[in-house]
């Protein structure tokens, strides 16, 4: 069920043309900064998008000026995220997946008890957070890793669905951010 449903949305993300994503990302980002969370956070954990997806390389540029910025670093091995300080923009190469990550030589380890606020990235979501994402868990664990810290996803309007089928141990995102609206997906905010 989880598989049929990622496939189909990716497949309809991946028909979006470079001017829709950056239209629509660009609405997404003006609501994501207005949000008292995102203001308040001082560390922010920020996915480096690939693949269509909701596009934050601008989000990160804007932000590294006057907050302390982490990204992933994909541990195909172990099946995690690593996670690092941000420096510069320019810090940042193609890594696991085509994704960029910082350069081995600019990695600055970070932990996430640093963190204030985590961007999830997701396949799909539903309106109670629930969310699929690409299939490997890496941001499964990561969020199971970070329940104090406030999670919030970033989609694209048609990436909401009714329901997503979870289990106990799938941890919901407390907002998700799209160009049409913000939805609140639970009351649990620890902010």
């Amino acid at each position: 069920m989880k598989d049929k449903i990622r496939k189909e949305l990716k497949a309809t993300r991946m028909k979006l043309s470079r001017s829709e994503v950056l239209e629509k990302s660009d609405q997404i980002k003006k609501r994501l900064f207005e949000i008292n969370e995102f203001k308040q956070a001082s560390t922010i954990l920020f996915y480096v998008s690939y693949d269509n997806e909701v596009f934050t390389h601008d989000m990160i540029k804007e932000c590294i000026k006057y907050k302390n910025i982490i990204v992933p670093i994909s541990d195909k091995k172990n099946r995690s995220l690593i996670l690092s300080k941000l420096g510069y923009w320019n810090d940042l190469k193609p890594g696991s997946y085509g994704i960029l990550e910082p350069r081995k030589d600019r990695i600055i380890p970070a932990s996430v008890d640093e963190i204030d606020l985590i961007i999830v990235p997701g396949v799909v979501f539903d309106e109670n957070g629930h969310r699929i994402g690409h299939g490997m868990g890496y941001y499964d664990r990561l969020l199971n890793d970070s329940k104090k810290v406030v999670h919030i996803g970033l989609a694209f309007e048609f990436q909401i669905i009714k329901s997503i089928p979870f289990e106990k141990h799938d941890l919901p995102v407390d907002k998700i951010v799209t160009e049409k609206r913000i939805i609140n997906c639970s009351n649990k905010l620890h902010v």
